[in-house]
């Protein structure tokens, strides 16, 4: 059976067909500037990409194009809807309401709904998907996957802030965490990898792109993470600050004369890596302004390895020990020196690369720590979408 695995956004929809029986990926597109003038879609299908501009006024009208491109003649991969086992929707925010995957109903919406104020660029956006698919294939089974679902099981004396408790009690104000299915993905990746049961393993996770958080999971199960409330929290990012003293905010708010959504808005898109570099967010163009000996490109990366390096020190601490360490993501993937300057700081608990293998690393899934090594580090390549796929088919069966 397949999967059509739907990530929507306030103005995009990105989907994926995946065959669970060979767990391939049979077609990727993106729907973008949904409601927008010159709407478009790139679709990919036996490594070919095709374009199409296509007005869509709305979401319902986005999937409507979407399923007809996947059952097209020419450019689909299924002869008709009825090959699909269901759709899972990538949700953001599950709040405390849900620590797993969920089959989607109209009550279940609602409960999205009301997590939209910790993630409102997000969760509105997975609501108008998932409304438009019921409106579109209204008899078509739907699962919704949280990232912050993963992250559920995390002791409450590491996601209760040190506020008064009635901030949580009332207003569910705690350390959710991010990018669940991606920390999960790995740990069972790696674990098939070494041929071993994830529940005997413990595994720090570094899930370093634009958006970065670190993940301690001990026996399958997440035990730290970075991120907090919101995916702002943690590490040093591509635009986002990550883990300040909570007086610079209002400091900053208080000298530049800022509101809250400006405020939020310097942070999340005018800090991490490019606010200290001034040159961008791209980690590539950073380095190579590093290279060249720009002081403010080669302090943010220091910044960047400091504060990943201090994270995955902190989860350790957590688990008692560590024994698999994992790169993933566009920089954890293909960040050879990255990968080399954090696990330098990180050589007092035994962290060694095989600094020539680590070099010839980038996007694949491969071993890289040294023979003498006492921690066993890889790069895994994430699979977000498959992982979304793998649980949408569980919680079906459920």
């Amino acid at each position: 059976m397949k999967v059509l695995v739907l990530n929507s956004g306030s103005s995009s929809l990105k989907y994926q067909v995946i065959d669970m029986e060979t767990e391939e990926t049979l077609v990727k597109g993106n729907f973008e500037r949904i409601g927008q003038a010159k709407s478009f879609v790139t679709h990919k299908v036996n490594g070919i990409k095709h374009k199409f501009e296509r007005e869509a006024r709305n979401h319902e009208e986005a999937i409507k194009f979407v399923l007809d491109r996947i059952t097209n003649e020419h450019y689909g991969v299924l002869k008709s809807l009825d090959e699909l086992a269901g759709i899972g929707h990538r949700v953001v925010h599950g709040g405390e309401k849900f620590s797993k995957p969920v089959p989607i109903t109209d009550e279940v919406i609602e409960e999205i709904r009301k997590c939209s104020d910790l993630a409102p660029l997000h969760n509105p956006a997975a609501v108008l998907g998932m409304e438009a698919c019921k409106k579109v294939v209204p008899n078509m089974k739907m699962v919704a996957v949280f990232d912050t679902a993963f992250h559920q099981t995390l002791p409450k004396e590491r996601y209760i802030y040190p506020i008064p408790y009635e901030y949580y009690e009332k207003y569910g104000i705690r350390k959710y965490g991010f990018h669940g299915t991606s920390h999960q993905y790995v740990a069972e990746r790696v674990a098939y990898l070494l041929k071993k049961d994830v529940k005997d393993l413990k595994i720090v996770n570094c899930h370093l792109g634009q958006g970065a958080s670190v993940c301690a999971i001990q026996n399958g199960k997440s035990v730290e993470t970075s991120m907090g409330l919101t995916p702002l929290g943690g590490i040093v990012m591509g635009t986002r600050s990550g883990d300040l003293d909570p007086s610079v905010v209002t400091y900053m708010m208080n000298k530049l004369n800022l509101s809250p959504e400006e405020m939020e808005g310097v942070l999340n898109k005018e800090s991490g890596v490019y606010g200290v570099s001034r040159v961008s967010m791209d980690f590539r163009d950073i380095e190579q302004e590093a290279n060249a000996g720009g002081h403010h490109a080669k302090l943010a990366l220091k910044i960047f390895h400091n504060t990943v390096a201090a994270y995955v020190i902190k989860c350790i601490v957590a688990m008692g020990g560590i024994d698999v360490l994992t790169f993933t993501a566009g920089v954890g993937e293909k960040g050879q020196d990255s990968r080399e300057a954090i696990c330098e700081g990180l050589n007092i608990f035994g962290i060694k690369l095989d600094k020539e293998k680590n070099q010839m690393i980038k996007g694949q899934e491969a071993k890289v720590s040294s023979e003498d090594s006492k921690v066993i580090v890889y790069v895994v390549p994430t699979n977000e979408e498959l992982m979304i796929a793998k649980e949408t088919m569980k919680h079906l069966k459920d």
